[in-house]
């Protein structure tokens, strides 16, 4: 048996969901993060019976949901009106999540300036009050992804909340390319890691103006990353990500067994 959960995000497959839970299966992964998929998943508006097709489709297929994926453009805005549309948007997806038995919506919150009296800055917090007190009652976290700041920045800003339901997904192929240490961050943020992208890149473009690599092949040092996540106790899902390349089916078997000689 294989020592890491390996799953994959569902838009990387760029299939529909039936043959997305085909491939994964056929690759061996143990999970998929659920993401809208239009005309199939919209994941603001899932039903009951919606997601007991999905449960069913996804227990056929030997697969299990580690995340569902609400990204609906952060909370980094100036106008409050538009912030709390997002909230309730944001409850919505967290009502969804619950309705399918998970317990993790990952997002992006926006870019975090150094500044925390910055007016985008105080309406984020605001928002990730009211998300994190409904996550509390309802069972849901919502975990943000690093990548725009340092992990250090990320940290002293979360502590700022101390809701116990804002968390973080961990993905060191953001961090890498915007320049900040991948490694370092996961003991900075090893309180708040709930669930990781195993996505790879480079800190400079590729010669077909790419950060984004296949996984391995990045600037990401994935056994010293992986050493540091076994440091902090994670035992969460390590899904692949992969938003470019021709053949993103072929690049996530690739990954899988590339995560499985760790």
């Amino acid at each position: 048996m294989n020592r890491l959960k390996v799953g994959a995000f569902l838009s990387s497959f760029r299939l529909d969901l039936k043959n997305t839970l085909a491939k994964a299966q056929e690759i061996g992964l143990a999970g998929i993060q659920l993401s809208s998929l239009p005309p199939e998943i919209n994941v603001e508006d899932i039903s009951e019976k919606k997601a007991a097709e999905i449960i069913r489709i996804f227990k056929d297929h030997n697969l299990v949901i580690s995340a569902v994926c609400g990204d609906i453009g952060g909370f980094a805005v100036d106008d409050e009106h538009e912030a709390m549309i997002r909230v309730e948007r944001t409850r919505r997806i967290m009502d969804n999540t619950r309705r399918l038995g998970i317990a993790i919506v990952q997002t992006h919150i926006g870019f975090i300036p150094e500044d925390f009296n910055d007016q985008s800055v105080v309406i984020m917090r605001k928002c990730l009050e009211k998300i994190g007190k409904y996550g509390q009652k309802i069972g849901v976290v919502l975990a943000t992804e690093t990548g725009p700041e340092p992990a250090s920045t990320m940290k002293r800003f979360l502590d700022t909340i101390q809701i116990p339901a804002i968390k973080v997904n961990y993905d060191p192929a953001n961090l890498v390319m915007n320049g900040f240490d991948c490694i370092g961050g996961v003991a900075e943020l090893k309180d708040y890691i709930v669930h990781t992208h195993a996505k790879d890149g480079r800190k400079e473009k590729d010669a077909q103006g790419r950060k984004e690599q296949p996984l391995g092949r990045g600037d990401v040092n994935f056994p010293e990353y992986i050493k540091a996540m076994d440091a902090i106790g994670y035992n969460g899902f390590y899904v692949i990500e992969r938003e470019v390349g021709e053949d993103p089916a072929k690049d996530i078997a690739e990954a899988k067994r590339f995560l499985d000689q760790f």
